[in-house]
């Protein structure tokens, strides 16, 4: 009897909540877990929100157009770029600071920079490792923010610059 009480108490409240519009942080996905925890850029908060999304209501919220999942949406080449900043960063300021490496390899593929370019690309972020973290507090945007900057101000690179 205690359990059904319980899954009656989370199956009322799943219900209230999939009728609050709500944007999914673009680092956990959606669902209730970025319901519930929307805006807190805690690490361990968002590792629980993504789990919460994964465990419950994440198949129903996607398939009922609810908990901030929409059905039928285009993954866009800026989505996909920040999406793998976010979770790659320290990844990305080694591989950044030597001038090549998986992590900066997968970037310039995101970011659909060609094969010829890549050297190009990798030589700039050795260069200026500095203005692209120059502080240890940067964030997957500040780091795209400065890379953008840099590649407008190459010829090569100027044409991938993100919009």
């Amino acid at each position: 009897m205690r359990s059904f009480r319980l899954f009656s108490i989370a199956a009322a409240a799943a219900i209230a909540l999939a009728s609050v519009p709500a944007s999914a942080d673009n680092n956990i996905g959606c669902g209730l877990g970025t319901i519930l925890w929307e805006g807190n850029d805690d690490l361990v908060i968002q590792v629980f929100g993504a789990t919460t999304n994964s465990m419950f209501f994440q198949t129903f919220g996607i398939s009922s157009n609810t908990f901030g999942c929409k059905r039928n949406q285009v993954i866009t080449t800026e989505y996909r770029v920040n999406m793998f900043a976010g979770a790659n960063i320290d990844g990305l300021a080694r591989d950044m600071a030597v001038g090549g490496g998986e992590n900066l390899e997968t970037l310039a593929t995101l970011m659909e920079v060609e094969e010829a370019d890549r050297p190009a690309l990798y030589a700039l972020t050795k260069q200026n490792f500095a203005a692209l973290f120059p502080s240890d507090d940067v964030t997957a945007g500040d780091l795209l923010t400065n890379l953008d900057r840099l590649m407008a101000e190459d010829a090569q690179l100027a044409r991938y610059v993100r919009s």
